[in-house]
């Protein structure tokens, strides 16, 4: 075989050999991936795993993405490769039982009418095309749940989102939500007549009321909601206590003045305090509600307050608009509220030592100096004159609702109590019956509990934040709880599902930079801003005493002694030199800023061309060199 015949034959069988083993690596390494990123950008959770491993039937997850107009905003494109890179995984893991394929609704196209007709929404973008970006998913008996829109900015709880859109499907039955209250738009027979959260929750969960005077709670219940409940005996407490023992799911909405319990309104007037708290229960979790209520001034909401006859709109710090700065970023319950929450006249939790079984992690913080109110006054309609009066600022954030995890401790070390018997004797006896079915009594958790707490019960009130008769919200009041409730019912692998790290890499040298230069920056322009404008009233008051009348009239300096005419001199010439240094300070402040981006600029545009001019040079200058005769 000459050279020619041979390079042709091996270069053949080269080619045969690559395509072969590339067919069989999709067969048989498919999914196989080592995830070398900051953080485990591309490594499923374990609780997405068992969510996975738990599909019965097959789930068709259909990626909705305008291509050509996601194109033209970077931040979206480079989510939606993170968004494939993640499907491609499910797909992978799932062992071919979650099955993905992606559509392009382009203008007037089946996949548009598609799209739409599932509920991702058209978002108008600066061009004459909407952008479609969301994820359809359905199972075998055409369910289907949507995720709207993929929103770069939450990244964060992308993994989340869809591990619970694939539990959902997977278990299509609605989970259960038993709801203990003595709030009447909570407790209503018909959830459309009462408050609009009440409705939301009727519209995604089976609700299971529970009575005040409940001597079991019902079976099967996937969250415990209790929302300003009724005073309760030791033996309702107890059976609360068991069930979250039991690895049950609970969300406490409790308040120290709720105002809307007594007069169904935000700003009612009453003489009546209407308390509820955690008792027993939260003294065992480590977890109290303060006696007091919280007013802040840093997130004081503007509402109407009456002045002399007149009404206007005032910041009142009983009120609160807690932004989303405030809280848990890395909480899928609140990592994706971007709104405020509005809160009225709130308590604290006060986090007191709690058993080591068990952790405690804030959601949403007050300010930094709260001060507490006498709930007592809070309950009145107060004015923000008066809160104010009465503040007295505490020198740390705090907390408003907080997340309790992991394996409790019972609240009742005697045992049970005994139950609550009516004077019946026929309902006495039936009592009886149902505490004698019910389980031992449980010292210490045998599963993990999860628990929601926030000090607040007025916040779920429609006035809080709905306008326009429930159409529209303007605050993540009733997000808050739905989430809540979704991240509980999700099951405890579920709800222990973290958001992932981000794939956008922050340039931390930069934001540092740009974080110290604007502290530099605002505390010189704080202090030469306020020696000006000391010097500038000063010099004002000098020019106005030394105008002189008659002959002197339009002299302003007619007037001044020799001292005086020296200082209006200074002045004059402190207020330029002060002006001066301001333009400096403003043109300092992204000096360093603009020479570390020139630097990058330099070193990417050069830098290639440099290197291979380098190595270009070795090269010719290797090969110049006189080669030695050999010996």
């Amino acid at each position: 075989m000459n050279a020619q015949r041979y390079l042709l034959f091996s270069t053949l069988l080269a080619g045969v050999i690559l395509l072969a083993g590339n067919i069989a690596a999709q067969r048989l390494l498919a999914g196989a991936r080592i995830d070398f990123t900051e953080g485990g950008l591309y490594t499923l959770s374990h609780a997405t795993r068992a969510t996975l491993a738990d599909i019965s039937e097959p789930v068709d997850l259909t990626l909705v993405y305008a291509r050509r107009v996601g194109q033209d905003y970077p931040a979206v494109q480079a989510h939606s490769a993170r968004v494939r890179e993640l499907l491609a995984s499910y797909q992978a893991a799932s062992g071919g039982r979650v099955r993905v394929r992606e559509i392009d609704p382009s203008p007037f196209s089946e996949a548009e009418d598609a799209a739409l007709a599932a509920g991702i929404p058209a978002i108008q973008t600066n061009g004459n095309d909407p952008l479609y970006f969301g994820i359809i998913g359905r199972n075998t008996i055409d369910d289907t749940r949507i995720l709207p829109f993929l929103a770069p900015e939450q990244e964060l709880t992308l993994e989340y989102d869809l591990t619970r859109m694939i539990a959902r499907l997977n278990h299509p039955e609605p989970p259960r939500i038993g709801i203990l209250s003595s709030l009447p738009g909570m407790n209503s027979p018909d959830p459309e007549g009462g408050y609009i959260l009440l409705q939301d929750i009727a519209r995604s969960f089976e609700i299971d009321p529970v009575a005040e005077d409940f001597s079991a709670l019902p079976p099967d219940l996937d969250v415990l909601l209790v929302a300003h409940p009724p005073p309760l005996s030791s033996r309702q407490e107890w059976l609360i206590d068991q069930y979250l023992l039991r690895g049950g799911r609970a969300v406490f909405l409790v308040d120290p003045a709720a105002k809307t319990a007594v007069t169904g309104d935000m700003f009612g007037v009453s003489n009546e305090l209407a308390r509820s708290s955690l008792g027993r229960l939260g003294r065992a979790w480590g977890v109290e509600l303060a006696p007091d209520a919280v007013a802040d001034a840093a997130f004081a909401l503007p509402v109407p307050v009456d002045t002399a006859g007149r009404v206007e709109e005032l910041a009142h710090p009983l009120f609160l608009g807690v932004p989303a700065v405030a809280m848990n970023r890395d909480d899928p319950i609140t990592a994706d509220l971007m709104r405020v929450v509005n809160f009225g006249a709130p308590g604290a939790l006060l986090i007191n030592a709690p058993p080591a079984s068990e952790t405690v992690t804030p959601l949403i913080s007050t300010g930094p100096n709260p001060s507490f109110i006498d709930a007592g006054q809070a309950a009145r309609n107060m004015t923000p004159a008066e809160v104010l009066r009465a503040y007295k600022s505490e020198p740390a954030p705090l907390p408003l609702a907080v997340r309790i995890s992991g394996l409790l401790v019972s609240a009742f070390p005697g045992g049970a109590p005994a139950p609550d018997l009516p004077r019946d004797p026929a309902r006495a006896e039936a009592a009886r019956a149902a505490a004698s079915a019910l389980p031992p009594h449980l010292q210490a958790g045998e599963a993990p509990a999860e628990i929601i707490i926030v000090a607040d019960a007025d916040f779920i009130a429609d006035e809080f934040y709905v306008v326009d008769g429930g159409s529209a919200a303007v605050a993540d009041n009733g997000a808050l709880v739905l989430n809540a409730l979704d991240a509980l019912a999700g099951g405890s692998e579920l709800s222990r599902l973290r958001s992932r790290a981000p794939a956008l890499r922050p340039m931390t040298r930069i934001n540092t930079m740009r974080s110290e230069a604007e502290d530099q920056y605002l505390r010189q322009q704080t202090e030469l801003e306020s020696r000006l404008a000391a010097a500038q009233t000063r010099l004002t008051e000098l020019q106005d005493a030394g105008t002189g009348d008659g002959f002197f009239a339009g002299d302003p300096e007619a007037e001044l002694s020799e001292e005086e005419r020296r200082e209006l001199a200074g002045l004059r010439g402190d207020i330029l030199d002060l002006r001066a240094r301001l333009r400096e300070t403003e043109r300092d402040y992204r000096r360093g800023i603009d020479q570390l981006e020139a630097s990058l600029k330099a070193l990417n545009i050069w830098g290639g061309p440099v290197i291979v001019t380098l190595a270009g040079l070795i090269v010719w200058r290797r090969q110049k060199r006189p080669r030695r005769p050999p010996a």
